[in-house]
């Protein structure tokens, strides 16, 4: 894949995470509703201990965060989460996971300057906290697949109902993941990349 042109990584937490055999690293974002498993996909991929921005939730939180349909969930991210993945020997992604509730909305700029790209993880069981999400992306011109992460009881639709629901464009890959294993995670940032090759691949108009 040739991402020559791609923007540089912006703000890693550190100068060593880039291993010494790779030549280019990128950056990716991950995105979705409250609760849709975005750190449990970046902790599951990641190749080091990720950086996880994770508190415990509180009463102050009851009436401005919507929790319905994950009532037991007990701790939330509140910055970003970040990890880091070998595709190849020469090419390595950051992936940063952002925060779900729409009050912590305003650190999107920061990470996703720099960005080659963005995975919306979605739940099925609840596609609307997806639809401001995908939103956002479409109006900064963010290129993004689609991964409906697999959950106890979650519906299972047909590709082209959950397209019509999320009013996605044809060209928008969506794929299936289970965001607790490894190697679903990184066929779903490899469904990204190679999202974001045949889109450097077309010509310009």
């Amino acid at each position: 894949m040739d991402f020559s042109d791609c923007e540089p990584v912006v703000g890693p937490p550190s100068e060593d995470l880039l291993p010494a055999s790779a030549a280019m690293a990128v950056k990716v974002v991950i995105v979705g509703g409250f609760g849709v498993g975005k750190t449990t996909l970046v902790s599951s991929v990641s190749e080091i201990r990720p950086l996880t921005t994770e508190e415990t939730m509180t009463q102050e939180s009851a009436g401005v965060d919507d929790i319905a349909g994950v009532e037991r969930k007990t701790s939330t991210t509140v910055a970003m989460d970040f990890g880091r993945i070998s595709i190849s020997d020469e090419l390595v992604l950051y992936v940063f996971g952002t925060p779900g509730q729409e009050r912590f909305w305003f650190l999107w700029n920061g990470l996703f300057e720099g960005a080659l790209g963005a995975v919306v993880l979605v739940d099925t069981r609840r596609l609307e906290v997806s639809f401001e999400v995908i939103g956002r992306l479409e109006e900064r011109g963010v290129p993004f697949v689609v991964a409906a992460n697999t959950f106890p009881e979650s519906p299972s639709y047909p590709t082209e109902e959950l397209r019509a629901a999320l009013d996605l464009p044809p060209e928008v890959p969506i794929v299936d993941c289970d965001a607790r294993t490894r190697e679903s995670s990184r066929d779903v940032l490899m469904a990204l990349m190679r999202y974001l090759y045949n889109l450097s691949a077309q010509p310009v108009p």
